[in-house]
């Protein structure tokens, strides 16, 4: 935890009120995003009870299963989960533009330039808390293998025509939410504690009630107290007055409520279908406003700058799942081979510390924190003069010096000296772009001068606006803004048979064998 982000708790502490760790909104929020809150049944893994999904505040749509342990009652469920989310999944598969991007010949290995289509657009969903992310890929992971009995007229227990499809998209989007910085599938929690910070800790965060009561109390009391009713606050019946967000549900519900009312289901008792369908929708009903007051206090903050550019990386991930079902592509297989592995953790260790350098490009308060731990600092230029590289065709290498009462942590740690000569700095230029700059020697305390290494063009002297002038404040950064990633990987074909390469094909991806649980 950060310097800043621990005062901001104490302050909600002293306050009652959460206290923003951010000035803008750090990931996307869509228009019209589909918002899904899932229930699971207790003791079984992944057996779904209910959900209340839809891109409407006053119109959701209730799925409920009055016995969640009946497969064709759950089958059906699936089958209506599919009916919902598959057009919101689908809604922007059509609407495209062309851009330009390289590509490898196939026949003289050169890189060219084609045109290729990008969705417009692509459509978000948010659950409730992490735990819901993980259920949607729990679902996909049970779905995209099921056999259908158009592909398979003799499997036994056919899966709904849609379901499978679902599972596909499902899984992709489970996935993309271990990007860093990704958009498509978030949780509701992730994205408040991005935002504020409370007096309670990081794991009681999770409750999306609790955390609402101290971004925005109830009343008078205080976040405190209002987090308090909203964990344990009950009724006369025993019951939450705040139920869990999910997808697990209390087991006082279960016990008292549910259980009973499942077990009239079960004797063919009327109405008591109903009653299991009321039940669950009046523990859905809470989250699913918790939700919506949710998206409302982040669409208050202005988006970041470089959100549309990660956007953009969602869109081309929607595109490029698109294609891969118009082609007839099998599922996503279980478990990835070694270097389809090893490409998604460098890419996603590349987009995280991407993540961290633009969130402190577009958020003062986040490069606050970077300035407190010496990875950053502001300085007032004091003067400049030009100098040149030497060589047959010198270069623009003016030398900047600048007084700063910040602390990088330059010179391997230390404070700056003449020894540092070899530490790199960075900026954002007000045009765009990013300009590398090196320490040349600190003549004293807080005062440094600095070479800088690009980002003025190519002509002999400096483009204007990319040399400061004296007086400016200037905020330099010892982290890169754009990190690049590793060394590239070879093909899974040239790869050793220790890290699944030849000799041997791979084996073909198989549906789920059957087991006695699946078998009533």
């Amino acid at each position: 935890m950060s310097l800043i982000s621990a005062l901001a708790r104490m302050e909600a502490m002293a306050s009652g009120r959460a206290q923003p760790v951010a000035t803008v909104r750090h990931r996307r929020l869509a228009g019209r995003p589909l918002v899904l809150v899932p229930l699971t049944t207790a003791g079984e893994t992944g057996a779904p009870l209910g959900a209340l999904l839809g891109t409407e505040r006053e119109a959701p749509e209730l799925l409920t299963i009055p016995q969640p342990r009946d497969r064709d009652l759950r089958f059906a469920f699936l089958a209506r989960l599919a009916e919902a989310l598959l057009p919101h999944l689908e809604s922007c598969q059509d609407e495209v533009e062309l851009v330009e991007r390289k590509e490898t010949d196939p026949e003289t290995g050169k890189r060219v330039t084609v045109e290729a289509e990008l969705c417009a657009d692509a459509p978000q969903i948010l659950v409730p808390s992490a735990p819901g992310i993980s259920f949607v890929r729990l679902l996909g992971r049970s779905m995209r293998f099921r056999r259908t009995a158009e592909e398979d007229p003799h499997a036994p227990y056919p899966a709904p025509a849609r379901v499978p499809l679902l599972g596909r998209w499902l899984t992709h989007y489970a996935e993309r939410a271990r990007v860093p910085g990704s958009s498509l599938l978030l949780p509701m929690t992730g994205l408040l504690t991005r935002h504020w910070a409370t007096g309670q800790s990081h794991l009681e965060d999770q409750h999306l009630g609790a955390l609402l009561a101290w971004i925005a109390p109830p009343d008078e009391a205080g976040g405190a107290d209002a987090a308090r009713r909203a964990e344990l606050g009950r009724d006369e019946r025993g019951q939450l007055l705040v139920p869990p967000a999910g997808p697990a549900t209390d087991p006082a519900f279960d016990n008292r409520l549910l259980a009973p009312a499942i077990a009239r289901y079960d004797k063919g008792v009327p109405g008591a279908e109903e009653e299991v369908r009321a039940l669950i929708a009046a523990q859905l009903r809470p989250t699913w406003e918790a939700m919506w007051q949710g998206i409302d206090l982040l669409r208050a903050l202005p988006e970041a700058g470089h959100v549309p550019d990660r956007w953009r990386r969602d869109r081309q991930s929607y595109t490029h799942h698109r294609d891969r079902l118009r082609s007839g592509e099998p599922p996503q297989p279980r478990r990835d081979d070694a270097v389809t592995a090893a490409r998604k953790l460098a890419m996603r260790e590349q987009r995280q510390a991407e993540l961290e350098a633009q969130e402190a490009l577009d958020d003062p308060l986040v490069m606050a924190v970077r300035r407190l731990a010496g990875e950053a600092f502001r300085a007032e230029v004091t003067g400049v003069e030009m100098a040149y590289s030497e060589g047959k065709r010198p270069t623009p290498r003016p030398l900047v010096t600048v007084r700063t009462s910040d602390a990088p942590l330059l010179a391997g740690g230390g404070a700056a000296g003449p020894e540092a000569g070899a530490d790199k700095l960075h900026r954002a230029l007000p045009q765009g772009g990013q300009q590398r700059a090196e320490l040349v020697e600190s003549p004293s305390p807080g005062v440094l001068t600095l070479r800088l290494l690009s980002g003025m063009g190519r002509g002999r002297e400096p483009a204007p606006g990319t040399v400061p002038e004296p007086g400016e404040a200037v905020c330099w950064t010892l982290f890169e803004h754009a990190p690049r990633g590793g060394p590239g990987l070879p093909e899974p074909d040239e790869t050793p048979w220790t890290h699944g390469g030849p000799p041997g094909e791979p084996a073909a991806e198989e549906p789920n064998p059957l087991t006695q649980e699946d078998l009533l």
